[in-house]
């Protein structure tokens, strides 16, 4: 088999629901200046409301041609719901024979994973022969949320500690957020903390001590504010990842020699889209802060119809209600679309509530 010298490489950004992955990568395709990039999303939702973001480069992109998508559905490559690494042989090799196909035409790959995948399988399929061939992995990017780690609740929503748990009830092991964190970490080229600009001296003090305790010395770390870094730190880091990711042990490897055949947790997510007409922003954020009282939501996010020619894009993680227009409805496509993830969800009733 020839060995193609230049091979394509691949960014594949990991981190829980909330940390900032999306905002990273819209950063990204924002400062691409002509790179041709291809995306891959594996996340919940029936709608892909991240891809959708990163089509639009929602971040005050005004360089439209910094961004060429390749060939797909939408210019996005999206995987299936679940976890990447049940998903992976079955979504992930399609999707990259495709791009290998289209090899000519990409500068690089981004791939951003699901907020609970662990990014060891998806790094070793990088040694497939046909993957092999023509890509290399050029950085596992794992990000974390700042405030949450120097709080020791490692995710921005300290339910889903609970809900880790509640899956994994009936098994010798605790998959809990900080043994998931560190699996994440193990495989990391680089560290991103994001929202430093929310930690204090001593908060940062915490998590840089955590961060030292978990990671070699040859693991870089970044403090992100806003989501922003130069290009050059995220890209070109040239780690080669896949040659040497058998030798990293994780916390997962370890449960599956004993014996764990464990369910993945977030194969208990409910997960669903509601579709809607127009509707008062005001109202809505209301409607929200009511269900989140109600109910165990970890993440709503999506576009809001309000009436007006701008696009709303709508974030909520824990109690934290974003909102933001990001570009103009194109003809035909001004409905309101929120995709909800959490826990024991009752879909109609949650519908109701909104459209009341």
């Amino acid at each position: 088999m020839t060995t193609n010298l230049k091979k394509i490489p691949a960014t594949i950004v990991t981190g829980f629901l909330g940390s900032g992955k999306t905002t990273l990568l819209s950063n990204i395709l924002k400062q691409a200046k002509g790179k041709r990039i291809a995306v891959i999303v594996n996340e919940f939702g029936e709608l892909d409301i991240d891809a959708d973001l990163l089509r639009n480069c929602p971040l005050d992109c005004d360089d439209e041609e910094a961004v060429s998508p390749i060939a797909g559905e939408n210019g996005i490559y999206e995987l299936a719901n679940g976890c990447i690494c049940c998903t992976v042989e079955e979504e992930f090799l399609p999707v990259m024979q495709e791009l290998v196909k289209r090899r000519d035409d990409i500068d690089h790959i981004l791939i951003e994973t699901s907020g609970l995948a662990l990014p060891k399988p998806l790094v070793q399929a990088f040694n497939w022969p046909e993957i092999k061939q023509h890509c290399t992995v050029d950085a596992v990017i794992t990000l974390i949320d700042g405030p949450a780690v120097s709080q020791g609740r490692f995710a921005n929503n300290p339910e889903l500690v609970q809900q880790q748990r509640e899956a994994d009830e009936s098994l010798d092991h605790d998959p809990s957020l900080k043994e998931l964190l560190d699996d994440q970490l193990s495989a990391a080229d680089l560290v991103v903390v994001s929202k430093n600009d929310l930690l204090d001296d001593k908060q940062k003090q915490n998590v840089q001590a955590i961060l030292k305790e978990k990671l070699s010395d040859s693991v870089k770390v970044v403090y992100l504010e806003q989501g922003v870094a130069p290009l050059d730190v995220l890209m070109g880091i040239d780690a080669k990842t896949e040659d040497h990711i058998n030798h990293v042990h994780n916390h997962h490897d370890h449960h599956h020699e004993h014996g764990a055949h464990h369910e993945h947790a977030h194969d208990h997510f409910d997960s669903f889209v509601l579709n809607l007409g127009e509707l008062n922003i005001e109202s809505l954020k209301t409607n929200i802060e009511t269900l989140i009282k109600q109910y165990n939501i970890f993440r709503i996010k999506g576009f809001v119809n309000t009436g007006k020619p701008m696009r709303q894009v709508i974030q909520v993680v824990g109690k934290r209600v974003d909102t933001y227009f990001d570009r103009k409805w194109e003809e035909g496509e001004a409905k309101t679309s929120l995709v909800f993830i959490g826990k024991d969800l009752d879909q109609t009733k949650i519908e109701a509530v909104l459209n009341s």
